[in-house]
């Protein structure tokens, strides 16, 4: 027996796991812990379309991690359910931060139309013209109301514009025997401070914040997919509270203590442990942190690959820390170079902030005297995948 067969032999008596799945973040539980105040109120805001009536829509925030697709979900499966038979309602769910599905106004238009049962050309076609074969497949519907599930739908809004969203609320005025409701879920908390205010009133919504999970709330929830997903006796004493408290210090992110747990058991499991130990939480949180920057990076739209860019490169020719402006004046070069619209600098200083938040960069205010104020900003990127960062956004970048 080779090396190899010992290994792939030995798998199936040192796995650890009983039912990985239930760790996935695209897992849904049947129960969903802590949120039931939340549920409750997505519920009785969208309860009228069971008979046939348009309600506001709905937007809801909270970081990510704090329970909003699932619990929205949760609801609009128990509203299919009720309405199954008298087709009075249809609910479609659209993630707006998949790349080749939400990243321009035709796409989003093309994926909704796929899920109605039609299609169109990947490409082509004038925008107008994608608007009103979506109209004619609506009008075709026997349903009277048609509620929109968009998952991440900052990520569309700042890919795109929020004019989508408002020629979208807009539809109903044209449509005679179906109305569209718009469910938002979103991880930025100021995502409706962004639109123009003319897109917000046309959207005369409903809103709901989702709070962070507590350290003693994501045991629980730990603890009950624990006991799910693993064998009997595998989680040491200790290691469900280190998971809940690297997650509470990430803002309550229940999705990160599961990728946590799921990971130091790999670990373990590829150790050949016949237990998870505490030690294990400590290098998946090392882990994860390395493939969340680089997931980040890759997923970032090209304005804040263009902006994260300079940064790199600025930083290499000075080897110190670099101000605020001179992102921007490189950054002005490069869409230049690239032919992409130069955002302006407030709108640059927002993302800047963003990456601050992200854990990308470290933005310190400073006083220049009678120059005024600036920010001083530092790479946190760790050494050790600093060149897969810069590599992944010049290949995506093309330069």
């Amino acid at each position: 027996m080779n090396s190899l067969d010992k290994i792939f032999d030995s798998v199936k008596d040192r796995s650890l796991f009983k039912n990985k799945q239930i760790l996935q973040s695209n897992y849904f539980p049947g129960e969903i812990l802590h949120r039931e105040k939340q549920i409750k109120h997505i519920a009785s805001i969208l309860a009228p379309s069971l008979l046939g009536e348009k309600t506001s829509n709905l937007f809801i925030y909270g970081k990510t991690g704090t329970g909003k697709t699932v619990s929205v979900q949760h609801v609009a499966n128990e509203l299919s359910k009720r309405a199954k038979d008298n087709k009075i309602l249809r609910i479609e769910y659209l993630n707006c931060k998949l790349k080749k599905v939400a990243d321009t106004e035709y796409r989003i238009l093309a994926e909704l139309i796929r899920k109605l049962g039609g299609s169109v050309p990947a490409t082509g076609l004038p925008t107008d013209q994608v608007y009103l074969r979506f109209l004619e497949i609506l009008e075709k519907s026997e349903e009277k109301l048609f509620i929109l599930i968009l998952d991440e739908i900052d990520q569309a809004v700042k890919k795109i514009s929020d004019e989508f969203l408002y020629n979208l609320t807009r539809l109903n005025s044209e449509l005679n025997d179906i109305q569209i409701i718009v469910v938002g879920i979103s991880n930025d908390l100021r995502f409706l401070d962004m639109i123009d205010q003319r897109v917000r009133s046309s959207l005369s919504e409903e809103e709901l914040i989702f709070p962070p999970y507590n350290a003693l709330q994501l045991q629980d929830i730990l603890r009950k997919r624990a006991n799910e997903s693993f064998k009997s006796k595998v989680v040491s004493e200790g290691v469900i509270a280190k998971c809940a408290a690297f997650a509470a210090r990430e803002h309550g992110d229940a999705r990160r203590a599961l990728d946590l747990l799921r990971v130091a058991g790999e670990i373990a499991e590829r150790e050949a442990n016949s237990k998870i130990k505490i030690d294990h939480i400590d290098m998946a949180n090392d882990k994860i942190e390395r493939e969340k920057i680089l997931d980040i990076i890759e997923t970032a739209p090209k304005q804040f690959q263009l902006i994260l860019f300079s940064i790199f490169a600025l930083i290499k020719k000075n080897k110190q820390s670099i101000f605020t402006g001179d992102i921007y004046t490189y950054y002005q070069s490069l869409c230049k170079k690239a032919k992409i619209d130069v955002l302006t600098q407030r709108r640059v200083s927002d993302i800047l902030a963003d990456f601050d938040m992200l854990g990308l960069i470290n933005a310190r205010v400073i006083s220049k005297g009678r120059m005024g104020r600036t920010r001083e900003i530092r790479l946190v990127i760790p050494d050790n995948i600093l060149d897969r960062c810069q590599t992944s956004l010049i290949e995506s970048l093309g330069f």
